[in-house]
Protein backbone atom coordinates (compact mmCIF):
# COMPACT_ATOMS: atom_id res chain seq x y z
CA UNK A 1 0.00 0.00 0.00
CA UNK A 2 1.56 3.27 -1.12
CA UNK A 3 1.29 6.66 0.56
CA UNK A 4 -1.61 7.78 -1.65
CA UNK A 5 -3.67 4.72 -0.75
CA UNK A 6 -2.87 5.15 2.94
CA UNK A 7 -3.99 8.78 2.79
CA UNK A 8 -7.20 7.76 0.99
CA UNK A 9 -8.01 5.06 3.55
CA UNK A 10 -7.21 7.45 6.41
CA UNK A 11 -9.57 10.04 4.94
CA UNK A 12 -12.33 7.45 4.50
CA UNK A 13 -11.82 6.19 8.07
CA UNK A 14 -12.01 9.75 9.41
CA UNK A 15 -15.20 10.45 7.46
CA UNK A 16 -16.77 7.18 8.65
CA UNK A 17 -15.83 7.94 12.26
CA UNK A 18 -17.31 11.42 11.94
CA UNK A 19 -20.59 10.02 10.59
CA UNK A 20 -20.75 7.41 13.36
CA UNK A 21 -20.10 10.04 16.04
CA UNK A 22 -22.67 12.37 14.48
CA UNK A 23 -25.33 9.65 14.36
CA UNK A 24 -24.66 8.62 17.97
CA UNK A 25 -24.99 12.22 19.17
CA UNK A 26 -28.08 12.92 17.08
CA UNK A 27 -29.94 9.70 17.93
CA UNK A 28 -31.15 10.78 21.43
CA UNK A 29 -32.62 13.96 19.91
CA UNK A 30 -34.25 11.95 17.14
CA UNK A 31 -35.72 9.43 19.59
CA UNK A 32 -37.01 12.20 21.86
CA UNK A 33 -38.75 13.90 18.93
CA UNK A 34 -40.14 10.57 17.75
CA UNK A 35 -41.50 9.72 21.21
CA UNK A 36 -43.22 13.10 21.44
CA UNK A 37 -45.63 11.99 18.69
CA UNK A 38 -46.54 8.72 20.44
CA UNK A 39 -49.22 7.89 22.97
CA UNK A 40 -48.14 6.95 26.49
CA UNK A 41 -48.67 3.24 25.81
CA UNK A 42 -46.58 3.42 22.63
CA UNK A 43 -43.87 5.40 24.44
CA UNK A 44 -43.31 2.67 27.05
CA UNK A 45 -43.86 -0.30 24.73
CA UNK A 46 -41.25 -3.08 24.81
CA UNK A 47 -39.80 -3.57 22.27
CA UNK A 48 -40.03 0.08 21.16
CA UNK A 49 -42.42 0.86 18.34
CA UNK A 50 -40.95 2.45 15.23
CA UNK A 51 -44.07 2.42 13.03
CA UNK A 52 -47.10 4.09 14.64
CA UNK A 53 -49.82 6.63 13.98
CA UNK A 54 -48.38 10.00 15.04
CA UNK A 55 -50.46 12.27 17.23
CA UNK A 56 -50.23 15.93 18.23
CA UNK A 57 -52.12 15.33 21.47
CA UNK A 58 -49.04 15.85 23.63
CA UNK A 59 -48.23 19.23 22.08
CA UNK A 60 -51.86 20.31 22.38
CA UNK A 61 -51.75 19.38 26.06
CA UNK A 62 -48.67 21.56 26.57
CA UNK A 63 -50.45 24.56 25.05
CA UNK A 64 -53.57 23.95 27.15
CA UNK A 65 -51.95 23.33 30.53
CA UNK A 66 -48.93 25.65 30.37
CA UNK A 67 -47.93 29.08 29.13
CA UNK A 68 -45.29 27.84 26.71
CA UNK A 69 -44.94 31.25 25.05
CA UNK A 70 -44.23 32.91 28.40
CA UNK A 71 -41.59 30.36 29.35
CA UNK A 72 -39.99 30.62 25.89
CA UNK A 73 -39.93 34.41 26.14
CA UNK A 74 -38.23 34.18 29.53
CA UNK A 75 -35.60 31.85 28.04
CA UNK A 76 -34.91 34.30 25.22
CA UNK A 77 -34.61 37.31 27.53
CA UNK A 78 -32.41 35.62 30.13
CA UNK A 79 -30.08 33.82 27.70
CA UNK A 80 -29.61 36.83 25.41
CA UNK A 81 -29.48 39.27 28.34
CA UNK A 82 -26.97 37.12 30.25
CA UNK A 83 -24.82 36.83 27.14
CA UNK A 84 -24.95 40.59 26.49
CA UNK A 85 -23.90 41.37 30.07
CA UNK A 86 -21.12 38.76 29.99
CA UNK A 87 -19.82 40.12 26.67
CA UNK A 88 -19.90 43.70 27.97
CA UNK A 89 -17.62 42.66 30.85
CA UNK A 90 -15.52 40.10 28.98
CA UNK A 91 -14.53 42.17 25.93
CA UNK A 92 -12.54 44.85 27.84
CA UNK A 93 -11.18 42.21 30.25
CA UNK A 94 -9.94 39.98 27.41
CA UNK A 95 -8.58 43.05 25.58
CA UNK A 96 -6.52 44.08 28.61
CA UNK A 97 -5.19 40.56 29.15
CA UNK A 98 -4.37 39.99 25.48
CA UNK A 99 -2.60 43.29 24.72
CA UNK A 100 -1.38 44.41 28.15
CA UNK A 101 -0.46 41.11 29.88
CA UNK A 102 1.11 41.14 33.30
CA UNK A 103 3.14 38.58 35.17
CA UNK A 104 -0.01 37.09 36.70
CA UNK A 105 -2.25 37.15 33.62
CA UNK A 106 -2.11 33.39 33.06
CA UNK A 107 -2.68 32.78 36.78
CA UNK A 108 -5.77 35.00 36.68
CA UNK A 109 -7.11 33.16 33.63
CA UNK A 110 -6.56 29.79 35.31
CA UNK A 111 -8.22 31.04 38.50
CA UNK A 112 -11.26 32.26 36.57
CA UNK A 113 -11.56 28.92 34.81
CA UNK A 114 -11.19 27.06 38.11
CA UNK A 115 -14.35 28.74 39.41
CA UNK A 116 -16.31 26.62 36.92
CA UNK A 117 -15.30 23.57 38.98
CA UNK A 118 -17.25 24.87 41.98
CA UNK A 119 -20.55 22.95 42.35
CA UNK A 120 -23.45 25.33 41.87
CA UNK A 121 -25.28 23.85 44.85
CA UNK A 122 -22.41 25.04 47.06
CA UNK A 123 -23.38 28.69 46.55
CA UNK A 124 -27.12 28.21 46.15
CA UNK A 125 -28.08 29.14 49.70
CA UNK A 126 -26.23 32.51 49.90
CA UNK A 127 -27.40 33.53 46.42
CA UNK A 128 -30.96 32.50 47.28
CA UNK A 129 -30.92 34.52 50.52
CA UNK A 130 -29.39 37.59 48.82
CA UNK A 131 -31.99 37.41 46.05
CA UNK A 132 -34.74 37.06 48.63
CA UNK A 133 -33.52 40.09 50.62
CA UNK A 134 -33.34 42.19 47.44
CA UNK A 135 -36.76 41.02 46.28
CA UNK A 136 -35.34 39.48 43.12
CA UNK A 137 -36.64 35.93 43.48
CA UNK A 138 -38.62 34.79 40.45
CA UNK A 139 -37.41 37.72 38.34
CA UNK A 140 -35.54 37.81 35.06
CA UNK A 141 -32.98 40.23 36.50
CA UNK A 142 -31.51 37.71 38.93
CA UNK A 143 -31.21 35.10 36.17
CA UNK A 144 -29.55 37.55 33.78
CA UNK A 145 -26.92 38.49 36.38
CA UNK A 146 -26.25 34.92 37.49
CA UNK A 147 -26.19 33.62 33.91
CA UNK A 148 -23.64 36.29 33.00
CA UNK A 149 -21.42 35.41 35.94
CA UNK A 150 -21.44 31.65 35.38
CA UNK A 151 -20.49 32.06 31.71
CA UNK A 152 -17.99 34.87 32.22
CA UNK A 153 -14.85 32.67 32.66
CA UNK A 154 -15.51 30.76 29.42
CA UNK A 155 -16.36 33.92 27.49
CA UNK A 156 -13.19 35.70 28.66
CA UNK A 157 -11.04 32.67 27.81
CA UNK A 158 -12.43 32.42 24.30
CA UNK A 159 -12.19 36.14 23.59
CA UNK A 160 -8.65 36.24 24.99
CA UNK A 161 -7.67 33.49 22.56
CA UNK A 162 -9.20 35.32 19.59
CA UNK A 163 -7.80 38.75 20.51
CA UNK A 164 -4.31 37.35 20.98
CA UNK A 165 -4.22 36.38 17.28
CA UNK A 166 -4.59 40.02 16.16
CA UNK A 167 -1.22 41.51 15.10
CA UNK A 168 -0.13 44.06 17.69
CA UNK A 169 1.38 46.22 14.93
CA UNK A 170 -2.14 47.17 13.82
CA UNK A 171 -3.00 48.45 17.28
CA UNK A 172 0.32 50.26 17.61
CA UNK A 173 -0.36 52.06 14.33
CA UNK A 174 -3.82 53.09 15.50
CA UNK A 175 -2.41 54.44 18.77
CA UNK A 176 0.10 56.54 16.86
CA UNK A 177 -2.91 58.07 15.07
CA UNK A 178 -4.40 58.98 18.42
CA UNK A 179 -7.16 56.35 18.58
CA UNK A 180 -8.75 56.05 22.02
CA UNK A 181 -8.98 52.73 23.83
CA UNK A 182 -12.75 52.56 23.33
CA UNK A 183 -12.49 53.23 19.58
CA UNK A 184 -9.64 50.76 19.32
CA UNK A 185 -11.81 48.01 20.77
CA UNK A 186 -14.95 48.91 18.82
CA UNK A 187 -13.42 49.82 15.45
CA UNK A 188 -10.37 47.54 15.26
CA UNK A 189 -10.31 44.64 17.72
CA UNK A 190 -13.93 43.49 17.43
CA UNK A 191 -14.15 43.77 13.60
CA UNK A 192 -10.86 41.88 13.14
CA UNK A 193 -12.04 39.06 15.41
CA UNK A 194 -15.74 39.26 14.57
CA UNK A 195 -16.03 35.54 13.78
CA UNK A 196 -14.67 34.64 17.21
CA UNK A 197 -16.80 37.23 18.99
CA UNK A 198 -19.96 36.04 17.24
CA UNK A 199 -19.25 32.36 17.91
CA UNK A 200 -18.55 33.14 21.58
CA UNK A 201 -21.89 34.93 21.90
CA UNK A 202 -23.73 32.09 20.15
CA UNK A 203 -22.05 29.48 22.35
CA UNK A 204 -22.97 31.47 25.45
CA UNK A 205 -26.61 31.68 24.36
CA UNK A 206 -26.71 27.92 23.80
CA UNK A 207 -25.20 27.20 27.22
CA UNK A 208 -27.56 29.60 29.00
CA UNK A 209 -30.60 28.32 27.12
CA UNK A 210 -29.87 24.86 28.53
CA UNK A 211 -29.14 26.08 32.08
CA UNK A 212 -31.60 24.43 34.45
CA UNK A 213 -30.22 24.53 38.01
CA UNK A 214 -30.62 28.26 38.68
CA UNK A 215 -33.88 28.60 36.81
CA UNK A 216 -35.49 25.77 38.78
CA UNK A 217 -34.25 27.01 42.16
CA UNK A 218 -34.68 30.78 41.80
CA UNK A 219 -37.85 31.08 39.71
CA UNK A 220 -41.35 29.66 39.56
CA UNK A 221 -44.10 30.98 37.28
CA UNK A 222 -43.17 34.59 36.51
CA UNK A 223 -39.57 34.18 35.32
CA UNK A 224 -39.36 30.43 34.76
CA UNK A 225 -37.55 29.35 31.60
CA UNK A 226 -38.19 26.37 29.34
CA UNK A 227 -35.86 24.20 31.42
CA UNK A 228 -38.09 24.86 34.44
CA UNK A 229 -41.11 23.98 32.31
CA UNK A 230 -39.53 20.64 31.39
CA UNK A 231 -38.77 19.92 35.06
CA UNK A 232 -42.40 20.64 35.98
CA UNK A 233 -43.55 17.66 33.92
CA UNK A 234 -42.06 15.20 36.40
CA UNK A 235 -44.62 14.28 39.06
CA UNK A 236 -44.96 12.00 42.11
CA UNK A 237 -47.09 9.69 39.98
CA UNK A 238 -44.12 9.05 37.71
CA UNK A 239 -42.81 10.20 34.36
CA UNK A 240 -45.12 10.41 31.39
CA UNK A 241 -42.59 9.80 28.64
CA UNK A 242 -44.55 11.02 25.62
CA UNK A 243 -45.55 14.29 27.32
CA UNK A 244 -42.06 14.78 28.73
CA UNK A 245 -40.60 14.15 25.28
CA UNK A 246 -43.03 16.63 23.74
CA UNK A 247 -42.18 19.44 26.14
CA UNK A 248 -38.45 18.65 25.82
CA UNK A 249 -38.73 18.77 22.03
CA UNK A 250 -40.57 22.09 22.21
CA UNK A 251 -37.86 23.44 24.54
CA UNK A 252 -34.95 22.24 22.40
CA UNK A 253 -36.39 23.15 19.00
CA UNK A 254 -35.62 26.92 19.04
CA UNK A 255 -31.96 26.51 20.01
CA UNK A 256 -31.47 23.57 17.62
CA UNK A 257 -32.84 25.68 14.76
CA UNK A 258 -30.58 28.58 15.79
CA UNK A 259 -27.56 26.29 15.87
CA UNK A 260 -28.46 24.83 12.48
CA UNK A 261 -28.66 28.23 10.79
CA UNK A 262 -25.54 29.54 12.56
CA UNK A 263 -23.37 26.43 12.24
CA UNK A 264 -21.10 28.08 9.67
CA UNK A 265 -20.40 31.03 11.98
CA UNK A 266 -19.88 28.70 14.94
CA UNK A 267 -17.35 26.54 13.09
CA UNK A 268 -15.49 29.53 11.65
CA UNK A 269 -15.37 31.26 15.02
CA UNK A 270 -14.34 28.24 17.05
CA UNK A 271 -11.50 27.48 14.60
CA UNK A 272 -10.41 31.12 14.37
CA UNK A 273 -6.66 31.32 14.86
CA UNK A 274 -6.25 27.54 15.05
CA UNK A 275 -4.11 27.52 11.90
CA UNK A 276 -1.57 30.21 11.24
Amino acid sequence: MNDTQRALWSERAAITAAWVAGILMFFPIFWMALTSFKTELEAIAVPPTIIFDPTLENFSLIQERTDYTGFAWNSIITSVGGTALAMAIAVPAAYAMAFFPGRRTKDVLLWMLSTKMLPAVGVLMPIYLISQKLGLLDTRIVLVVIYAMINLPIVIWLLFTYFREIPKEILEASRMDGTSTFNEIVEIVIPLSWGGVASTALLSIVLLWNEAFWSINLTSSDAGTLTALVASFSSPEGLFWSKLSAVSTAACAPIVVLGWFCQKQLVQGLTFGAVK
